[in-house]
């Protein structure tokens, strides 16, 4: 699944490709925004991100485009 995250202050989004369902990654997002901490998530090639909550602006959940082949028009 496809994982975009606006930061604050920030010109790009980041985006991210992960395992996870959008029900797992919901509910680690909704857990970091009430602690104040950091989000952590792993991406498809076990690498970690941590982004600080509180400079979270948006996140858009999304599938992934694996296995799209040629030109979209």
């Amino acid at each position: 699944m496809e994982v975009k995250i606006g930061v604050q202050h920030a010109q790009r989004e980041l985006v991210l490709e992960t395992d996870e369902t959008a029900e797992s990654v919901e509910k680690q997002v909704a857990d970091a925004l009430a602690a104040g901490g950091l989000l952590s998530l792993t991406d498809t090639k076990g690498r970690k991100m941590f982004i600080p909550a509180e400079k979270i602006a948006y996140i858009e959940l999304g599938t992934g485009t694996t296995g799209h082949v040629g030109f979209r028009s």
